[in-house]
């Protein structure tokens, strides 16, 4: 309650502090003065002396000290109260205005030692705030180096490794059919050396979509899932279905990406750790934005996965963060896990958001 009065006079001007100051002392004079002589006092006064000596600095703490020590000797011997002699009065107001600056002096010096600490606690606050987002700066533009790389790598694999095996398999044709004009026996030999060239030329676009599917797709984002959908259940035999039930399209691709690599990790985990059976992927407009949810039968989330070394989690609520959505993973009552990526339609500045067709 104390401290709670003591911030509130942190916002008063210094005029108004001064008169609380001087009221203080004449309602405390006042009281004095009815109660008597007899009754002392001198101790009451010192609620005006802290506040100045504390808000105002020690030359306002001294003058108040004056004050108060004028005050009460003044309503004493306006209560009747007679001294032998002038010394008396004088020594008993020396005394008490040395007390008043022991006490000034304290205050002072326990505000700035106070005022010190806060000093430092914001400056390493400060310090601290900036290391924050220099390193968030840092994994920020590490993840796009990443993804850049990626999308380096995937144009190479497209657009040269891909024509290189694309020329060799038709020169492999030109000279299967010149052996099979001579009826040579090699010209099964070169037909199945053709082959294995074209499945060569496939399997290298498959990994050039995967380094960046958003680019290598033309059909639009909802195409991208529904192919991670359909190699997941291929490959790991399990039933993965992708639903849409609006179009989804996104003017930034680079949003795009993040939901995708989100998708693909949580289709992961839910096979690798939740041994998951059914996986449901649902790309919806939910609002003016966008939600992305995962759900699997799978045996559920771990109770360690939110606090453990693992780059999963963390790595997917980063990806989340940085297109300015919610993101969250549930256990669900029964079996299995949900995975939620939220995004509204005023979560990027560049007006990246959902649309419908």
């Amino acid at each position: 309650m104390i401290k709670q009065q003591l911030q509130r006079l942190e916002t008063w001007s210094k005029p108004s502090v001064v008169a609380l100051c001087l009221g203080n002392v004449a309602a405390v004079a006042f009281v004095d003065y009815l109660t008597g002589y007899e009754t002392f006092f001198f101790i009451f006064y010192l609620s005006a002396v802290f506040i100045a000596a504390w808000h105002l600095g020690p030359s306002y703490g001294t003058l108040i000290s004056a004050l108060s020590v004028t005050a009460w000797v003044s309503t004493n011997i306006a209560a009747g109260q007679r001294y032998s002699t002038y010394f008396v009065p004088v020594w008993n107001a020396l005394i008490m205005f040395l007390f008043y600056l022991v006490v000034v002096g304290l205050l002072v010096k326990l505000r700035r030692s106070q005022q010190e600490l806060e000093s430092r606690v914001r400056q390493r606050t400060a310090a601290l705030d900036r290391e924050i987002k220099e390193r968030s700066r840092l994994q920020k533009e590490l993840l796009e180096t990443a993804e850049q790389e990626q999308r380096r790598i995937g144009r190479d694999l497209h657009d040269s490794l891909c024509q290189h095996l694309t020329g060799t398999a038709f020169a492999g044709q030109v000279l299967g059919q010149k052996l099979a004009e001579k009826s040579s026996a090699e010209t099964a030999e070169a037909r199945r050396l053709v082959t294995l060239i074209e499945d060569a030329i496939e399997l290298t676009r498959q990994v050039a979509r995967g380094l960046h599917p958003i680019e290598m797709q033309t059909g639009g984002v909802a195409d991208v899932f529904k192919e991670l959908a359909t190699k997941t259940s291929e490959r790991f035999q399990v039933a993965c279905r992708f639903e849409c039930q609006l179009a989804v399209p996104l003017k930034d691709a680079a949003v795009a990406t993040h939901l995708l690599r989100i998708a693909q990790e949580a289709v992961s985990n839910a096979i690798r750790h939740g041994k998951a059976r059914h996986i449901n992927i649902c790309l919806n407009s939910a609002g003016a934005g966008l939600e992305l949810t995962i759900t699997d039968d799978g045996s559920g989330l771990p109770e360690h996965a939110r606090t453990g070394r693992g780059m999963g989690l963390h790595l997917m609520a980063y990806r989340a963060d940085m297109i300015g959505a919610d993101f969250n993973v549930e256990r669900l009552p029964t079996q299995g896990t949900r995975v939620t990526c939220k995004r509204g339609a005023g979560s990027n500045p560049d007006e990246n958001h959902v649309a419908k067709n």
